[in-house]
């Protein structure tokens, strides 16, 4: 039986994933995610999750160095970063990051470099709120597994 504490918390992280579906932060794919974690690996999601923002953070460099070259003219290059950051964000369910690819696709498809420099920053904005909820969630979820797993010792009355 989980403690009280551990219960607490499965309800914070009930309470926080509520809010970000809610949001339309995250999608069903992070539960799927969820599912294929178990004893075997336990970490399986903040893994995966982590893997997600060390290569989204370097697509994002990426972009930002390509918009902020006056020279720069290849949106067939933004648009590729862009691809890579919608398949990824749609693999671990993050869907307003997804959708906010999808804008900033259409204008990199215009050429269209005010659109984009004004998508990035959105991009930017909704990649650093889902980081920030998804480390609060795991810090969460760490501080369940050690609740969970306090056991106090019986004491026996000879």
């Amino acid at each position: 039986m989980l403690g009280l504490a551990a219960q607490q918390l499965r309800a914070d992280m009930n309470r926080l994933l509520a809010l970000l579906f809610h949001q339309g932060v995250l999608d069903e794919q992070f539960l799927q995610l969820q599912q294929l974690q178990d004893e075997s690996s336990p970490n399986f999601v903040s893994e995966v999750v982590n893997i997600y923002f060390h290569e989204s953070e370097k697509l994002l460099r990426n972009l930002r160095a390509y918009l902020m070259d006056s020279e720069f003219g290849d949106y067939k290059k933004i648009g590729m970063h862009l691809n890579q950051m919608m398949g990824s964000s749609s693999s671990v369910g993050a869907k307003r990051v997804r959708n906010v690819c999808v804008a900033f696709r259409a204008a990199s498809d215009q050429n269209n470099r005010a659109g984009c420099l004004r998508a990035l920053e959105l991009l930017e904005h909704e990649y650093c709120y889902l980081k920030n909820k998804l480390h609060e969630f795991f810090q969460i979820e760490q501080q369940r597994v050690l609740a969970a797993g306090v056991r106090y010792p019986v004491q026996h009355n000879n």
